[in-house]
């Protein structure tokens, strides 16, 4: 990994504040978003960031969260209509670097990035509170694997990688 990313993390309930906090204290950069500002709040009082390597700053629009984003990671939940609006509304405005982590276990990630323009830069992540896993969709690039999986490291103690297969009907 290049040092510390920025991260733009979308919802601020339990899993997304539970990121937040291993982020910030493996050093990097968290704009966390939420539309409720009392989610943000609890947020705030919840992390501790005094002390720690990284950043927490918190807002209330996905704009405003992705705009310097190198990782938008979702944690709106895990059925089709809902991904499909956060990937198209990240894909849409955020900087064509950003990478976008689908947090899913349910869905195929390779259907979800072809509703994008970066496809290669799509990968599914889901977290839980000891480890990741990432899945590769069918154009996620070797080079978004290898950060994806550098930055999960930095976060969690087990990462596991896994090739997205067909779903056969």
């Amino acid at each position: 990994m290049h040092g510390p990313l920025t991260l733009a993390l979308i919802g601020a309930g339990k899993a997304g504040r539970s990121l937040a906090a291993a982020a910030v204290k493996a050093g990097h950069r968290v704009v966390l978003e939420d539309v409720m500002p009392a989610k943000l709040r609890e947020a705030l009082e919840e992390i501790p960031t005094e002390g720690m390597p990284g950043t927490l700053e918190t807002v209330t629009t996905v704009e405003d969260a992705v705009r310097e984003a190198d990782l938008a990671i979702d944690f709106v939940p895990d059925e089709l209509e809902s991904k499909l609006e956060i990937v198209c509304m990240v894909d849409r405005m955020a900087p064509p670097k950003t990478i976008l982590c689908i947090q899913t276990r349910a869905l195929n990630v390779t259907d979800l990035a072809a509703c994008t323009y970066r496809a290669d830069r799509c990968v599914g992540l889901a977290f839980d509170d000891a480890s990741a896993l990432i899945t590769r969709g069918e154009k996620t690039s070797d080079e978004t694997m290898q950060l994806v999986e550098a930055f999960a490291r930095s976060c969690r103690e087990a990462v596991a990688l896994r090739e997205e297969s067909p779903i056969l009907l």
